[in-house]
């Protein structure tokens, strides 16, 4: 019989320690609303896209209901839908492909840059150049920032740029991370951010936020987000209901305060990280050069990763998977969804190959450590 395996002591993720982290202030910031009595699209939220704005350096932010409502609502807000295409990638949240459909948009799913798993540029160019046949006009180019780190969106907005296609940051994953000097989701049309739980900046049940500088997009996506309304009960649009709620408002703007800080602790995790896998076979996750990695996850890549998880968990650590199917490789999109000419091969080898180790900001020093000893003890 098989000895029992001892009980996971650090986990790959902890929601909860955000909050008990913070419970004094969330707390009175929950209770402050529920004392107002107000609880939809009011002061709280107004507060908090005010302060999101100004931490971001955008003209606008836009609180919306998750992440995946946060593209659609901006592909609404350029007018993408039925009879346009958008060039995503396929290692990703499914999320992305599933934001492009939500309009009637067809997606077409580009290869990766395996160092980075990032959107590959080179075969963007390729796409956009010559699309496959039959694939309908390709009008924006939706770059996933993975992991906490940057895509090559300066090449990326330059070739949309080229073939008159609007560029979508998603952000989901890098609240806070940079790109020469400046952050991304600053150099798209908008950028949508995912404000999950696990995310670097999360709520405590669902959210979502949208960037951009772009005065007449943002009017646009504010009125989509409640039924199309720019006067209450009257529809000059054909909108959703995509609101952030004023409860999950003011926590993130208490934690909000909090991200630059809780930021620099991930990267200080991911430096004795590094230090531990020296000399281990294993490569720490690359740099792009000029950019700010935030560290959402914490990815390495193993040939037996089976093998690798079951060290982890022998050793009480928790580690997951993002993400162990690519999109194109799921039965709801396999064989359906357009692929570039790459065949998303490296994305496949990837999605094999990835593991996210333990990676929040409230990992004690001591849970730190226990993960760096068994990195030194991989082979």
């Amino acid at each position: 019989m098989n000895a029992e395996l001892p009980p996971v002591t650090v986990p790959q993720a902890d929601p909860g320690a955000a909050y008990r982290a913070l419970k004094e202030p969330i707390d009175a910031a929950v209770a402050r609303v529920l004392e107002s009595g107000w609880y939809i699209l009011g002061r709280e939220c107004a507060a908090f896209e005010e302060a999101f704005a100004r931490w971001q350096g955008a003209g606008r932010a836009i609180g919306v209901a998750n992440g995946t409502d946060a593209l659609a609502l901006i592909l609404r807000g350029l007018g993408i839908g039925a009879g346009h295409a958008v060039a995503t990638v396929s290692h990703t949240a499914v999320a992305t492909v599933a934001a492009i459909e939500m309009v009637g948009a067809t997606p077409i799913l580009i290869d990766i840059d395996p160092a980075t798993y990032t959107m590959d540029p080179d075969e963007l160019e390729a796409v956009l150049r010559a699309p496959p046949a039959g694939l309908p006009p390709i009008r924006a180019v939706i770059p996933v920032h993975l992991y906490g780190q940057p895509a090559a969106i300066e090449a990326i907005v330059a070739l949309a740029d080229r073939h008159g296609a609007a560029v979508i940051e998603d952000c989901a994953q890098c609240h806070g991370a940079t790109a020469d000097n400046r952050k991304a989701g600053t150099f798209g049309r908008a950028a949508a951010f995912s404000l999950y739980p696990t995310k670097n900046l999360g709520a405590l049940g669902d959210g979502g936020v949208i960037a951009t500088d772009d005065t007449a997009l943002a009017e646009r996506i504010a009125a989509l987000r409640q039924y199309g309304w720019k006067e209450r009960y009257v529809s000059d649009l054909p909108g959703v209901n995509a609101r952030l709620d004023e409860i999950q408002a003011a926590i993130l703007t208490v934690k909000l305060a909090r991200l630059d800080a809780a930021n620099a602790r991930r990267a200080e995790i991911a430096a004795r990280y590094d230090a531990a896998l020296a000399g281990t076979g294993f490569a720490p996750p690359a740099r792009r050069p000029g950019t700010t990695h935030v560290f959402h996850q914490y990815v390495i890549r193993c040939a037996d990763r089976a093998t690798a998880q079951a060290h982890f968990r022998a050793r009480g650590i928790g580690t997951n998977v993002h993400y162990p199917v690519p999109v194109h490789a799921q039965p709801a999109y396999r064989d359906r969804v357009p692929l570039g000419p790459a065949r998303c091969r490296k994305t496949e080898r990837a999605a094999a190959e990835v593991l996210s180790l333990p990676m929040f900001p409230e990992l004690a020093d001591a849970q730190v450590e226990q993960v760096c000893a068994a990195l030194r003890a991989l082979n």
